[in-house]
């Protein structure tokens, strides 16, 4: 019996210690990235409808590689770019730099269904993240951000988030540009359409491109912004007068 008793006491004794450590960036960032995050971040497509309506667009492999490129070459190289600096100015309680920061996030819009996208899931992301989340530099950012008149992009938002509640760069930024290549192969599944298997497949073979987008990322110079995808650019312009619409973008 004492031999027993030594023996769950131990396993109790375990289970406390897993329990007490554990790390909560891996829960803050599948709550924040979630799609259950009232963001609305399935009702835009980034002029995916349109490329789909065109032609451009039409099995999982032309999916694939228009995803691709917008990590890469795209809103979501500028939106990654946005994101660390973001998260560093946050991590150093910077709001001067903030405030440089969200300038940049809004110019670096290329049509007007673009800067909605941004703007509408950034202010809902910070919005909701203060209320059940609360931090003072989210409090700060949100007064600084009326005080200028602006709302927050959505990276800008979501990387000062992560910097003021401590998370790491790296694994927050592989999980935001996860969040915007999965939800654009949401929209592709449905907009093609395309089986749901078919949608896993083409999220594992970004898998690598996220992690290589983020790992750039890293050691690009703020002064290298920008991207190179004038094709998605417009049929971003083309969506807005496109007839029959699913997305808001």
């Amino acid at each position: 019996m004492p031999a027993m008793a030594a023996v769950i006491t131990i396993k109790i004794t375990i289970g406390t210690r897993m329990t007490t450590d554990m790390n909560p960036m891996t829960y803050r960032l599948a709550a924040w990235l979630s799609p259950a995050f009232p963001v609305g971040a399935y009702t835009y497509s980034s002029g995916l409808e349109y490329a789909v309506e065109a032609g451009m667009v039409g099995d999982g492999d032309t999916l694939l590689d228009w995803i691709a490129g917008i990590i890469r070459e795209g809103s979501g190289r500028v939106d990654a770019t946005l994101f660390r600096q973001a998260h560093e100015a946050a991590t150093a309680g910077d709001m001067e730099r903030l405030a440089g920061i969200a300038e940049w996030g809004d110019a670096m819009r290329a049509t007007s269904e673009a800067a909605l996208e941004s703007s509408a899931q950034g202010e809902a992301f910070l919005a909701t993240l203060r209320e059940a989340w609360p931090h003072g530099g989210l409090d700060d950012l949100a007064a600084r951000f009326s005080a200028m008149g602006r709302k927050p992009a959505y990276s800008i938002a979501v990387g000062a988030a992560c910097g003021f509640h401590g998370l790491a760069v790296e694994p927050a930024l592989t999980a935001f540009l996860h969040a915007v290549a999965a939800n654009l192969v949401s929209a592709g599944v449905r907009l093609i359409p395309l089986g749901q298997t078919e949608g896993q497949r083409i999220t594992a073979a970004l898998e690598s491109v996220v992690a290589e987008a983020a790992g750039a990322t890293l050691e690009r110079d703020f002064d290298d912004i920008g991207a190179a995808t004038a094709m998605v650019d417009w049929t971003s312009m083309q969506h807005e007068t496109q007839y029959t619409r699913l997305f808001r973008s």
